[in-house]
């Protein structure tokens, strides 16, 4: 899945990305992590991975997006 960076804070290494259809959904530093960056700069497109859905829905993995 694609989003776009909408925050990120270097020291907890954790933020949110916007969904193409504009829902925010924040990722913690195990997700960052596992997508082995350094830094995230909004408006970057990233590539996520999820599981769950609806209020359940959590990012297990950002990394960026390419092609």
């Amino acid at each position: 899945m694609q989003a776009t960076a909408y925050t990120y804070d270097a020291e907890t290494r954790s933020g949110q990305v916007l969904l193409d259809d504009g829902t925010p959904v924040p990722f913690d530093a195990p997700a960052f992590d596992a997508g082995g960056l350094r830094l995230l700069r909004p408006g970057q497109r990233v590539r996520i991975e999820t599981e769950g859905a609806g209020e359940a829905l959590r990012i297990t993995l950002v990394t960026l997006q390419t092609l």
